[in-house]
Protein backbone atom coordinates (compact mmCIF):
# COMPACT_ATOMS: atom_id res chain seq x y z
CA UNK A 1 0.00 0.00 0.00
CA UNK A 2 1.20 3.79 -0.65
CA UNK A 3 2.49 5.18 2.33
CA UNK A 4 0.62 7.94 3.94
CA UNK A 5 3.63 9.69 3.89
CA UNK A 6 4.35 10.08 0.52
CA UNK A 7 2.71 13.33 -0.06
CA UNK A 8 4.73 14.81 1.84
CA UNK A 9 7.93 13.69 -0.37
CA UNK A 10 6.12 14.76 -3.42
CA UNK A 11 5.45 18.40 -2.28
CA UNK A 12 9.20 18.78 -0.92
CA UNK A 13 10.50 17.81 -4.44
CA UNK A 14 8.41 20.47 -6.07
CA UNK A 15 9.76 22.78 -3.28
CA UNK A 16 13.60 22.48 -3.52
CA UNK A 17 12.85 22.15 -7.45
CA UNK A 18 11.14 25.23 -8.05
CA UNK A 19 13.62 26.85 -5.31
CA UNK A 20 16.65 25.73 -7.58
CA UNK A 21 14.70 27.36 -10.48
CA UNK A 22 14.36 30.95 -8.73
CA UNK A 23 17.94 30.18 -7.77
CA UNK A 24 18.82 30.26 -11.28
CA UNK A 25 16.26 33.05 -12.07
CA UNK A 26 18.02 35.05 -9.75
CA UNK A 27 21.27 34.21 -11.33
CA UNK A 28 20.45 35.49 -14.49
CA UNK A 29 18.95 38.71 -13.39
CA UNK A 30 21.97 39.44 -11.74
CA UNK A 31 24.45 38.83 -14.84
CA UNK A 32 21.72 40.81 -16.92
CA UNK A 33 24.46 43.27 -17.74
CA UNK A 34 27.74 40.74 -17.89
CA UNK A 35 29.20 40.32 -21.18
CA UNK A 36 29.31 37.35 -22.90
CA UNK A 37 26.80 35.65 -20.64
CA UNK A 38 24.48 32.93 -21.56
CA UNK A 39 21.20 33.20 -19.85
CA UNK A 40 20.42 29.89 -18.08
CA UNK A 41 17.38 27.63 -17.21
CA UNK A 42 16.38 24.45 -15.18
CA UNK A 43 15.66 21.00 -17.41
CA UNK A 44 12.66 20.06 -15.28
CA UNK A 45 12.29 15.87 -15.07
CA UNK A 46 9.57 14.25 -13.86
CA UNK A 47 11.22 11.33 -10.81
CA UNK A 48 10.46 7.69 -11.20
CA UNK A 49 6.84 6.35 -10.74
CA UNK A 50 5.50 4.45 -7.91
CA UNK A 51 5.28 0.77 -8.43
CA UNK A 52 7.49 0.38 -10.60
CA UNK A 53 7.22 -2.41 -12.26
CA UNK A 54 7.31 -5.88 -10.56
CA UNK A 55 6.20 -8.70 -9.27
CA UNK A 56 5.26 -7.95 -5.70
CA UNK A 57 3.77 -4.23 -6.73
CA UNK A 58 0.71 -3.13 -5.19
CA UNK A 59 -2.53 -4.04 -6.35
CA UNK A 60 -3.60 -0.38 -7.48
CA UNK A 61 -5.27 1.54 -10.42
CA UNK A 62 -1.45 2.93 -12.09
CA UNK A 63 1.27 4.29 -11.70
CA UNK A 64 1.49 7.38 -9.32
CA UNK A 65 3.63 10.37 -9.83
CA UNK A 66 6.31 10.85 -7.40
CA UNK A 67 7.19 14.74 -8.09
CA UNK A 68 9.28 16.25 -10.22
CA UNK A 69 12.95 16.96 -10.13
CA UNK A 70 15.78 19.68 -11.09
CA UNK A 71 17.84 17.27 -14.02
CA UNK A 72 20.09 19.78 -15.40
CA UNK A 73 21.07 23.86 -14.99
CA UNK A 74 21.36 24.64 -19.29
CA UNK A 75 22.28 27.20 -20.94
CA UNK A 76 20.54 28.91 -24.13
CA UNK A 77 22.98 28.79 -26.67
CA UNK A 78 22.70 28.21 -30.67
CA UNK A 79 25.86 27.26 -31.96
CA UNK A 80 24.73 27.87 -35.67
CA UNK A 81 25.04 31.33 -34.76
CA UNK A 82 27.96 31.91 -32.67
CA UNK A 83 29.58 29.91 -35.86
CA UNK A 84 27.94 32.71 -38.50
CA UNK A 85 28.88 35.82 -36.04
CA UNK A 86 32.76 34.16 -35.63
CA UNK A 87 32.65 34.57 -39.34
CA UNK A 88 31.63 37.85 -39.87
CA UNK A 89 33.51 39.36 -36.85
CA UNK A 90 36.47 37.42 -38.74
CA UNK A 91 35.92 40.15 -42.03
CA UNK A 92 35.19 42.74 -39.82
CA UNK A 93 38.58 42.39 -38.22
CA UNK A 94 40.32 42.02 -41.52
CA UNK A 95 38.38 44.56 -43.23
CA UNK A 96 38.76 47.23 -40.19
CA UNK A 97 42.68 46.65 -39.95
CA UNK A 98 42.94 47.90 -43.45
CA UNK A 99 40.44 50.80 -43.55
CA UNK A 100 42.78 52.15 -40.74
CA UNK A 101 45.87 51.90 -42.01
CA UNK A 102 44.31 53.41 -44.92
CA UNK A 103 42.88 56.52 -43.34
CA UNK A 104 46.42 57.11 -41.45
CA UNK A 105 47.71 56.64 -44.87
CA UNK A 106 45.56 59.45 -46.52
CA UNK A 107 46.01 61.36 -44.00
CA UNK A 108 50.03 61.37 -44.54
CA UNK A 109 49.21 61.89 -48.03
CA UNK A 110 47.44 64.91 -47.27
CA UNK A 111 45.68 65.34 -51.21
CA UNK A 112 44.62 66.97 -52.17
CA UNK A 113 45.59 69.97 -50.29
CA UNK A 114 48.04 73.06 -50.11
CA UNK A 115 50.73 70.98 -48.37
CA UNK A 116 50.84 67.76 -50.59
CA UNK A 117 53.77 66.87 -52.76
CA UNK A 118 51.58 68.13 -55.88
CA UNK A 119 50.96 71.62 -54.86
CA UNK A 120 54.82 71.39 -53.80
CA UNK A 121 55.57 70.14 -57.34
CA UNK A 122 53.53 72.86 -58.59
CA UNK A 123 55.39 75.37 -56.90
CA UNK A 124 58.57 74.12 -57.95
CA UNK A 125 57.30 74.31 -61.63
CA UNK A 126 56.31 77.88 -60.85
CA UNK A 127 59.32 79.35 -60.06
CA UNK A 128 61.22 78.31 -62.82
CA UNK A 129 58.57 79.42 -64.98
CA UNK A 130 59.05 82.80 -63.10
CA UNK A 131 62.91 82.59 -63.55
CA UNK A 132 62.43 81.75 -67.20
CA UNK A 133 60.88 85.36 -67.77
CA UNK A 134 64.21 86.88 -65.86
CA UNK A 135 66.93 84.59 -65.72
CA UNK A 136 69.53 86.64 -64.02
CA UNK A 137 67.43 87.57 -61.14
CA UNK A 138 68.58 86.78 -57.79
CA UNK A 139 65.61 86.67 -56.06
CA UNK A 140 64.04 84.38 -58.69
CA UNK A 141 67.16 81.84 -58.53
CA UNK A 142 66.71 82.07 -54.83
CA UNK A 143 62.72 81.08 -54.92
CA UNK A 144 63.95 78.00 -57.27
CA UNK A 145 66.54 76.60 -54.96
CA UNK A 146 63.66 77.28 -51.93
CA UNK A 147 61.23 75.31 -53.95
CA UNK A 148 63.64 72.52 -54.48
CA UNK A 149 64.84 72.61 -50.70
CA UNK A 150 61.00 72.09 -50.51
CA UNK A 151 60.13 69.73 -53.02
CA UNK A 152 62.93 67.64 -51.09
CA UNK A 153 61.73 68.21 -48.03
CA UNK A 154 58.25 67.10 -48.63
CA UNK A 155 59.70 63.83 -50.35
CA UNK A 156 61.35 63.53 -47.16
CA UNK A 157 58.53 64.09 -44.81
CA UNK A 158 56.48 61.76 -46.86
CA UNK A 159 58.88 59.08 -46.63
CA UNK A 160 59.70 59.13 -42.79
CA UNK A 161 56.06 59.46 -41.79
CA UNK A 162 55.30 56.66 -44.42
CA UNK A 163 58.21 54.19 -42.42
CA UNK A 164 57.25 55.46 -38.47
CA UNK A 165 53.46 54.55 -38.80
CA UNK A 166 54.97 51.12 -41.06
CA UNK A 167 57.31 50.63 -37.87
CA UNK A 168 53.86 51.00 -35.49
CA UNK A 169 51.94 48.59 -37.33
CA UNK A 170 54.62 46.02 -37.49
CA UNK A 171 54.77 46.45 -33.20
CA UNK A 172 51.24 45.92 -33.67
CA UNK A 173 52.15 42.86 -35.26
CA UNK A 174 53.92 42.03 -33.29
CA UNK A 175 50.96 43.02 -29.83
CA UNK A 176 48.60 41.09 -31.80
CA UNK A 177 50.25 37.69 -31.71
CA UNK A 178 50.82 37.49 -28.50
CA UNK A 179 47.34 38.43 -27.65
CA UNK A 180 46.37 35.52 -30.23
CA UNK A 181 48.64 32.83 -27.74
CA UNK A 182 47.32 34.83 -25.09
CA UNK A 183 43.93 33.77 -25.76
CA UNK A 184 44.65 30.32 -26.96
CA UNK A 185 46.94 30.08 -23.43
CA UNK A 186 43.49 31.37 -21.63
CA UNK A 187 41.28 28.47 -23.61
CA UNK A 188 43.73 26.18 -22.96
CA UNK A 189 43.57 26.70 -19.01
CA UNK A 190 39.53 27.21 -19.22
CA UNK A 191 39.39 23.72 -20.92
CA UNK A 192 41.59 21.82 -18.14
CA UNK A 193 38.74 23.14 -15.94
CA UNK A 194 35.83 22.00 -18.06
CA UNK A 195 37.69 18.91 -18.19
CA UNK A 196 37.55 18.73 -14.01
CA UNK A 197 34.15 19.16 -14.02
CA UNK A 198 32.23 17.38 -16.55
CA UNK A 199 33.46 14.19 -15.66
CA UNK A 200 31.35 14.28 -12.68
CA UNK A 201 28.10 15.13 -14.80
CA UNK A 202 27.74 18.78 -14.31
CA UNK A 203 27.86 21.15 -17.09
CA UNK A 204 30.27 24.06 -15.99
CA UNK A 205 28.21 26.69 -18.18
CA UNK A 206 30.40 29.56 -16.71
CA UNK A 207 33.15 28.61 -17.95
CA UNK A 208 31.31 27.68 -21.13
CA UNK A 209 30.71 31.51 -21.38
CA UNK A 210 34.08 32.51 -21.13
CA UNK A 211 35.33 30.13 -23.23
CA UNK A 212 32.86 31.00 -26.12
CA UNK A 213 34.06 34.75 -25.23
CA UNK A 214 37.12 34.31 -25.80
CA UNK A 215 36.89 32.35 -28.85
CA UNK A 216 34.82 35.43 -30.09
CA UNK A 217 37.67 37.61 -29.49
CA UNK A 218 40.32 34.91 -31.22
CA UNK A 219 37.97 34.49 -34.09
CA UNK A 220 38.56 38.71 -34.69
CA UNK A 221 42.29 38.14 -34.90
CA UNK A 222 42.47 34.89 -36.99
CA UNK A 223 40.73 32.48 -39.48
CA UNK A 224 39.58 29.63 -36.90
CA UNK A 225 37.44 26.40 -36.99
CA UNK A 226 36.68 24.86 -33.65
CA UNK A 227 35.98 21.57 -32.85
CA UNK A 228 34.92 19.58 -29.51
CA UNK A 229 36.15 16.63 -27.60
CA UNK A 230 34.41 14.66 -25.01
CA UNK A 231 36.10 15.16 -21.44
CA UNK A 232 35.42 11.33 -20.55
CA UNK A 233 33.68 10.01 -17.24
CA UNK A 234 30.03 10.50 -16.39
CA UNK A 235 29.76 13.33 -18.28
CA UNK A 236 26.27 15.18 -19.53
CA UNK A 237 24.30 14.25 -22.11
CA UNK A 238 24.45 18.09 -22.37
CA UNK A 239 28.41 18.68 -22.20
CA UNK A 240 30.13 20.42 -24.75
CA UNK A 241 34.32 18.87 -24.27
CA UNK A 242 37.01 20.41 -24.86
CA UNK A 243 37.95 23.26 -27.64
CA UNK A 244 40.06 22.17 -30.79
CA UNK A 245 41.38 25.11 -32.33
CA UNK A 246 42.61 25.03 -35.68
CA UNK A 247 44.28 27.67 -38.25
CA UNK A 248 42.23 28.01 -41.62
CA UNK A 249 43.16 29.14 -44.73
CA UNK A 250 40.45 29.96 -47.85
CA UNK A 251 41.82 26.72 -49.33
CA UNK A 252 40.96 24.78 -46.65
CA UNK A 253 44.50 23.94 -44.97
CA UNK A 254 44.06 23.37 -41.32
CA UNK A 255 46.82 24.03 -38.55
CA UNK A 256 46.35 23.23 -34.76
CA UNK A 257 46.19 25.93 -32.34
CA UNK A 258 44.41 23.86 -29.64
CA UNK A 259 44.10 20.53 -29.08
CA UNK A 260 41.88 18.72 -26.94
CA UNK A 261 44.37 17.28 -23.89
CA UNK A 262 47.54 17.67 -25.59
CA UNK A 263 48.39 21.24 -25.03
CA UNK A 264 48.77 24.05 -27.59
CA UNK A 265 51.06 25.42 -30.23
CA UNK A 266 52.66 28.80 -29.73
CA UNK A 267 52.03 31.56 -33.22
CA UNK A 268 55.17 33.64 -34.44
CA UNK A 269 55.20 35.86 -37.30
CA UNK A 270 59.07 35.61 -39.09
CA UNK A 271 59.81 38.69 -40.85
CA UNK A 272 62.65 37.39 -42.78
CA UNK A 273 61.13 37.96 -46.39
CA UNK A 274 62.33 40.41 -48.66
CA UNK A 275 63.10 43.81 -47.10
CA UNK A 276 61.87 42.63 -43.67
CA UNK A 277 58.45 41.98 -44.70
CA UNK A 278 56.12 38.93 -43.50
CA UNK A 279 57.62 35.58 -44.86
CA UNK A 280 56.06 33.14 -42.97
CA UNK A 281 53.63 32.37 -39.62
CA UNK A 282 54.50 29.11 -37.33
CA UNK A 283 52.48 27.27 -35.21
CA UNK A 284 54.50 25.46 -33.00
CA UNK A 285 56.91 23.43 -35.42
CA UNK A 286 54.96 24.01 -38.59
CA UNK A 287 55.84 26.56 -41.05
CA UNK A 288 52.98 28.45 -42.49
CA UNK A 289 53.52 30.75 -46.03
CA UNK A 290 51.88 33.74 -45.14
CA UNK A 291 50.85 33.42 -48.84
CA UNK A 292 49.28 29.53 -48.48
CA UNK A 293 47.50 31.20 -45.22
CA UNK A 294 44.91 33.66 -47.17
CA UNK A 295 42.44 33.48 -44.46
CA UNK A 296 41.05 36.83 -43.04
CA UNK A 297 40.90 38.27 -39.82
CA UNK A 298 42.69 41.37 -37.88
CA UNK A 299 46.12 40.17 -38.55
CA UNK A 300 46.29 39.41 -41.84
CA UNK A 301 44.79 42.84 -42.61
CA UNK A 302 47.97 44.18 -40.47
CA UNK A 303 50.30 41.88 -42.65
CA UNK A 304 49.04 42.99 -46.16
CA UNK A 305 49.20 46.78 -44.84
CA UNK A 306 53.06 46.46 -42.97
CA UNK A 307 54.77 44.40 -45.88
CA UNK A 308 54.61 40.50 -47.08
CA UNK A 309 56.42 38.87 -49.50
CA UNK A 310 54.27 37.86 -52.43
CA UNK A 311 54.23 34.67 -54.62
CA UNK A 312 56.77 36.28 -56.97
CA UNK A 313 59.44 36.81 -54.41
CA UNK A 314 58.30 40.55 -53.96
CA UNK A 315 57.57 42.31 -51.17
CA UNK A 316 54.13 44.40 -51.07
CA UNK A 317 52.22 45.84 -48.89
CA UNK A 318 49.80 48.77 -48.44
CA UNK A 319 52.63 50.60 -47.01
CA UNK A 320 55.17 49.04 -48.91
CA UNK A 321 53.44 49.80 -51.91
CA UNK A 322 53.57 53.45 -51.21
CA UNK A 323 57.08 53.92 -50.11
CA UNK A 324 57.82 52.43 -53.83
CA UNK A 325 55.65 54.62 -55.57
CA UNK A 326 57.53 57.74 -53.57
CA UNK A 327 60.75 55.88 -54.77
CA UNK A 328 59.98 55.69 -58.20
CA UNK A 329 58.80 59.70 -58.52
CA UNK A 330 61.49 60.62 -56.63
CA UNK A 331 64.23 58.82 -58.56
CA UNK A 332 63.14 59.14 -61.63
CA UNK A 333 62.13 62.80 -61.62
CA UNK A 334 65.71 63.58 -59.70
CA UNK A 335 67.87 61.90 -62.82
CA UNK A 336 66.01 63.27 -65.69
CA UNK A 337 66.54 67.20 -63.80
CA UNK A 338 69.90 66.82 -62.82
CA UNK A 339 70.44 65.31 -67.21
CA UNK A 340 68.52 68.59 -68.21
CA UNK A 341 70.57 70.74 -64.93
CA UNK A 342 74.01 69.36 -66.63
CA UNK A 343 73.56 70.02 -69.67
CA UNK A 344 72.79 73.63 -69.48
CA UNK A 345 75.82 76.18 -68.00
CA UNK A 346 75.64 78.64 -64.85
CA UNK A 347 76.02 81.73 -64.54
CA UNK A 348 79.85 80.77 -62.96
CA UNK A 349 80.14 78.41 -65.71
CA UNK A 350 79.62 81.46 -67.97
CA UNK A 351 81.54 83.66 -66.12
CA UNK A 352 84.68 81.42 -65.71
CA UNK A 353 84.80 80.18 -69.37
CA UNK A 354 84.57 76.66 -68.00
CA UNK A 355 82.03 73.84 -67.87
CA UNK A 356 81.47 71.16 -64.96
CA UNK A 357 78.25 68.82 -64.66
CA UNK A 358 76.46 70.05 -61.22
CA UNK A 359 73.67 67.76 -60.35
CA UNK A 360 70.18 69.95 -58.77
CA UNK A 361 69.53 67.23 -56.58
CA UNK A 362 71.25 64.41 -54.80
CA UNK A 363 71.18 61.24 -52.61
CA UNK A 364 72.26 62.86 -48.94
CA UNK A 365 73.58 59.78 -48.00
CA UNK A 366 76.23 58.38 -50.98
CA UNK A 367 76.21 61.78 -53.00
CA UNK A 368 75.29 59.49 -56.45
CA UNK A 369 71.58 59.17 -57.76
CA UNK A 370 72.15 55.37 -58.08
CA UNK A 371 70.29 53.31 -55.53
CA UNK A 372 66.30 54.02 -56.32
CA UNK A 373 65.06 51.64 -52.58
CA UNK A 374 64.31 54.53 -50.30
CA UNK A 375 65.75 57.27 -52.37
CA UNK A 376 62.30 59.63 -51.70
CA UNK A 377 64.17 59.41 -47.46
CA UNK A 378 66.81 60.66 -48.85
CA UNK A 379 66.67 63.29 -52.15
CA UNK A 380 68.17 66.64 -50.77
CA UNK A 381 68.80 69.66 -52.98
CA UNK A 382 73.02 68.97 -54.20
CA UNK A 383 75.31 71.50 -51.69
CA UNK A 384 76.78 73.56 -55.23
CA UNK A 385 73.19 74.66 -55.39
CA UNK A 386 73.09 75.61 -51.83
CA UNK A 387 76.56 77.55 -51.68
CA UNK A 388 75.64 79.71 -54.86
CA UNK A 389 72.76 80.38 -56.53
CA UNK A 390 75.20 80.99 -59.99
CA UNK A 391 75.58 77.48 -59.97
CA UNK A 392 72.02 77.15 -61.25
CA UNK A 393 72.07 76.31 -65.05
CA UNK A 394 69.76 78.42 -66.81
CA UNK A 395 71.21 78.99 -70.22
CA UNK A 396 71.77 76.50 -72.78
CA UNK A 397 74.20 73.99 -73.41
CA UNK A 398 77.77 74.81 -75.25
CA UNK A 399 80.78 76.56 -75.19
CA UNK A 400 80.55 79.01 -72.46
CA UNK A 401 82.44 81.67 -74.86
CA UNK A 402 79.26 81.87 -77.09
CA UNK A 403 76.58 81.57 -73.96
CA UNK A 404 74.19 84.76 -72.76
CA UNK A 405 73.35 85.27 -68.94
CA UNK A 406 70.27 86.01 -69.97
CA UNK A 407 69.68 82.90 -72.15
CA UNK A 408 66.56 81.22 -69.93
CA UNK A 409 66.58 78.37 -72.48
CA UNK A 410 67.97 75.36 -70.09
CA UNK A 411 65.09 76.79 -67.93
CA UNK A 412 62.45 75.84 -69.92
CA UNK A 413 63.74 72.72 -70.20
CA UNK A 414 64.13 71.67 -66.68
CA UNK A 415 60.24 72.98 -66.66
CA UNK A 416 59.48 70.52 -69.58
CA UNK A 417 60.45 67.84 -67.39
CA UNK A 418 57.41 68.28 -65.20
CA UNK A 419 55.11 67.35 -68.39
CA UNK A 420 57.60 64.97 -69.89
CA UNK A 421 56.66 61.10 -70.49
CA UNK A 422 58.64 59.01 -68.64
CA UNK A 423 58.80 55.30 -67.36
CA UNK A 424 58.13 55.89 -62.91
CA UNK A 425 57.85 52.39 -62.26
CA UNK A 426 60.33 50.13 -64.98
CA UNK A 427 57.58 49.33 -67.08
CA UNK A 428 56.41 49.87 -70.99
CA UNK A 429 53.87 52.60 -69.72
CA UNK A 430 54.96 56.28 -69.70
CA UNK A 431 53.68 58.87 -68.06
CA UNK A 432 54.68 62.76 -67.04
CA UNK A 433 54.84 63.57 -63.18
CA UNK A 434 51.49 64.45 -62.38
CA UNK A 435 49.06 62.12 -63.97
CA UNK A 436 51.56 58.95 -62.88
CA UNK A 437 51.12 60.73 -58.89
CA UNK A 438 47.20 61.22 -59.73
CA UNK A 439 47.22 57.69 -60.39
CA UNK A 440 49.05 56.74 -57.41
CA UNK A 441 46.65 59.03 -55.40
CA UNK A 442 43.31 57.60 -57.30
CA UNK A 443 44.45 53.76 -56.54
CA UNK A 444 44.99 54.64 -52.73
CA UNK A 445 41.73 56.34 -52.49
CA UNK A 446 39.81 53.50 -54.21
CA UNK A 447 41.27 50.94 -52.30
CA UNK A 448 40.49 52.90 -49.07
CA UNK A 449 37.40 53.47 -50.25
CA UNK A 450 36.81 49.90 -50.71
CA UNK A 451 37.97 49.11 -47.62
CA UNK A 452 35.67 51.74 -45.55
CA UNK A 453 32.93 49.93 -47.47
CA UNK A 454 33.94 46.63 -46.95
CA UNK A 455 33.95 47.81 -42.86
CA UNK A 456 30.39 49.23 -43.11
CA UNK A 457 29.10 45.68 -44.40
CA UNK A 458 31.02 43.81 -42.26
CA UNK A 459 29.57 45.81 -39.36
CA UNK A 460 26.08 45.70 -40.80
CA UNK A 461 26.45 41.74 -40.96
CA UNK A 462 27.60 40.87 -37.66
CA UNK A 463 25.66 43.37 -35.99
CA UNK A 464 22.49 41.59 -37.58
CA UNK A 465 23.82 38.17 -36.31
CA UNK A 466 24.50 39.17 -33.03
CA UNK A 467 20.94 40.42 -32.46
CA UNK A 468 20.12 36.98 -33.55
CA UNK A 469 22.40 35.42 -31.23
CA UNK A 470 21.32 38.08 -28.27
CA UNK A 471 17.42 37.12 -28.57
CA UNK A 472 18.10 33.62 -28.29
CA UNK A 473 20.99 33.56 -25.37
CA UNK A 474 20.52 37.22 -23.44
CA UNK A 475 19.01 38.20 -20.58
CA UNK A 476 15.41 39.20 -21.03
CA UNK A 477 14.39 40.92 -17.71
CA UNK A 478 10.80 40.89 -18.68
CA UNK A 479 11.03 37.19 -19.01
CA UNK A 480 12.79 36.80 -16.02
CA UNK A 481 10.40 38.40 -13.73
CA UNK A 482 7.60 36.42 -14.96
CA UNK A 483 9.59 33.24 -14.67
CA UNK A 484 10.18 34.12 -11.24
CA UNK A 485 6.61 34.88 -10.25
CA UNK A 486 5.70 31.34 -11.83
CA UNK A 487 8.20 29.67 -9.92
CA UNK A 488 7.10 31.50 -6.45
CA UNK A 489 3.66 30.31 -7.16
CA UNK A 490 4.86 26.80 -7.81
CA UNK A 491 6.35 27.12 -4.59
CA UNK A 492 3.92 28.19 -2.69
CA UNK A 493 1.55 25.86 -3.95
CA UNK A 494 4.25 22.97 -2.97
CA UNK A 495 4.33 24.31 0.67
CA UNK A 496 0.21 24.51 0.82
CA UNK A 497 0.27 20.72 -0.31
CA UNK A 498 2.77 20.02 2.59
CA UNK A 499 0.53 22.15 5.37
CA UNK A 500 -2.58 20.21 3.42
CA UNK A 501 -0.40 16.68 3.95
CA UNK A 502 0.23 17.96 7.55
CA UNK A 503 -4.06 18.63 8.53
CA UNK A 504 -4.32 14.84 6.87
CA UNK A 505 -1.80 12.78 9.25
CA UNK A 506 -2.85 15.31 12.03
CA UNK A 507 -6.38 13.43 11.09
CA UNK A 508 -4.58 10.24 10.91
CA UNK A 509 -2.79 10.31 14.30
CA UNK A 510 -4.99 12.28 16.34
CA UNK A 511 -8.78 11.86 14.89
CA UNK A 512 -8.92 8.14 14.08
CA UNK A 513 -9.83 5.45 16.97
CA UNK A 514 -11.04 8.32 19.31
CA UNK A 515 -14.77 7.49 18.32
CA UNK A 516 -17.35 7.06 21.74
CA UNK A 517 -14.75 8.45 23.88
Amino acid sequence: MRSTFMGLETARRGMFTQQTALHTTGHNISNANTPGYTRQRINFAQTEPYPSASINRPNIPGQVGTGVKAESVQRIRESFLDIQYRGETNKLGYSSSRAAAFDQLEQIMNEPSDSGLANTMDQFWQSLQDLAVNPNNPGARSVVRQRGIAMSDTFNFLHNSLIAVQKDIGNEINITVDKVNSLVKQIHAINGQIGDVEPHGYLPNDLYDERDRLIDELSSIVNIKVDYVGSGGDAHSAAEGKAVIKLVSDSGKQHALLVGNAGYNVVEVHKDGVDGSVKTISAGDTDINFNDLQSSGKLKGLIESFTYENGEGNATGVYADMLKELDNLAYTFAKEFNAVHQSGLSPNEISNQKTEEISFFTDSESGDITNRTGFAGRIAVDGKILESLDNIATAAGGDPASATLGDSTNVNNMANVFTKKMDYNNSSEASDFRNYYEGVIGRMAVQSQEATRMTTNSQTLQQAVDNKRQSVSSVSLDEEMTNMIQFQHAYNASARMISLQDELLDKIINGMGTGGR
